[in-house]
């Protein structure tokens, strides 16, 4: 399956949770995303895509084919840049990863940092 390409300069992140936060077992997760536009799955635009959220990720899903849906792998196909997340207490890592109308990641991949937060 071909590969869309990603804008140039494009950037997903993290608005909320900060990077080493500690936060209740439902918390609020904000996608953020700059360099390009958000569009729900299916939809065909130039330079968009739409959130993928990888929890717990030990290793990244292949970046050649539609990803996943697991709870590894968590689908925002509707263009949602927020979610509500709940996870048992104990540390736990968070990862964003941009996928086009296909749920495939773009190329290069529009992946976030990794960062990890503490359920309590």
């Amino acid at each position: 399956m071909p590969r869309t390409a990603a804008p140039a300069g494009a950037e997903v992140y993290f608005i909320e949770p900060a990077d080493g936060a500690t936060v209740g077992q439902t918390f609020t997760v904000k996608f953020g995303l700059k360099g390009m536009g958000v569009a729900p799955a299916g939809v065909d635009m130039p330079a968009t895509g739409h959130h993928h959220l990888l929890v717990d990720g030990t290793q990244l899903p292949a970046m050649d084919m539609p990803l996943p849906t697991t709870d590894q792998v968590r689908h925002f196909g509707k263009g949602q840049t927020e979610t509500e997340v709940t996870l048992l207490p104990g540390k736990h890592t968070l990862q964003l990863l941009v996928g086009d109308k296909n749920h495939v990641p773009l190329d290069p991949p529009v992946i976030s940092e990794q960062i990890s937060i503490t359920v309590k």
